[in-house]
């Protein structure tokens, strides 16, 4: 017996950019065990695995190599992107009940929508260490929202040109850390880095999570509620963003199937 898996690059219209995901489409829930091994097996920064409840509705959980996480934006855009793909899912919306609650995915012409909470930011202590293995200024003002620290630095070039010693950062009582900047191109309001060496990934490449936050963060900067932004890693992603009110926030995406495949069944 054998589960069909696929990977599927998030946040692009290409492969071989955006962010990586693993997706496994099970028949029923799986036990703990295999799951955690399928996902350090994948080697990705996370492995969804979906099951089917009834008609447009999914259980949906989110693993890295070496933790199960609340919330994922890009992987949940792969999993809706493969159910739809492969023709699993008729209809254009699909609910994913996960650890965050309900999570709604629509398709909108050749973007992928993704309802998903926002998670407020606020001024918080520095950490011991974070600023030095990020190499910058002890004196930036730094925010957190739900275990994520954010920190804007004053351009997209000393973003671009931030080297974390990934080693220290690793050490730091911090989850995860995002880095943002406004956009040097006039079409994109932000850019953003996401680092979380805790969690088993020293940098995501396009991360949905961080833009819960990041997008009530730049509303109030820029006095705005629709962004278009871009995650500056290697790899690099776009995404639309828009608040929508009532504690909700619209993460807009492309994906591609890079491969597809079957993993031994638990």
């Amino acid at each position: 017996m054998t589960v069909p898996i696929f990977c599927v690059d998030a946040f692009t219209n290409h492969p071989f950019s955006g962010n990586p995901a693993a997706v496994a489409i099970l028949d029923e829930d799986a036990p703990e065990e295999w799951m955690r091994n399928v996902a350090a097996e994948m080697n990705l920064s996370e492995t969804a695995f979906v099951a089917k409840q009834s008609k447009g509705e999914y259980g949906l959980r989110w693993l890295t190599p070496t933790i199960e996480v609340n919330l994922c934006g890009h992987a949940t855009l792969a999993a809706a992107f493969v159910l739809w793909e492969e023709e699993l899912e008729p209809g254009d919306t699909i609910t994913f009940h996960t650890k965050s609650g309900a999570l709604i995915a629509k398709r909108v012409g050749e973007y992928i929508a993704l309802d998903f909470p926002t998670i407020e930011v606020a001024p918080a202590p520095t950490p011991d260490g974070m600023m030095e293995a990020l190499g910058l200024p002890a004196d930036l003002p730094v925010h957190l929202g739900e275990r994520y620290y954010l920190i804007e630095v004053e351009s997209e070039a000393a973003l671009l040109a931030m080297a974390p010693d990934f080693a220290k950062l690793k050490k730091v009582d911090a989850f995860g850390v995002i880095v943002t900047a406004p956009g040097a191109d006039a079409e994109v309001d932000f850019v953003s880095r996401f680092f979380a060496p805790a969690a088993g990934i020293d940098e995501d490449p396009v991360t949905g999570s961080s833009h819960c936050r990041l997008a009530p963060y730049w509303a109030a900067r820029l006095g705005k509620q629709s962004f278009s932004a871009k995650q500056i890693s290697r790899r690099g992603g776009e995404l639309k963003v828009r608040l929508l009110g009532e504690g909700r926030v619209e993460l807009q995406g492309q994906a591609t199937l890079v491969w597809k495949g079957a993993i031994t069944a638990p």
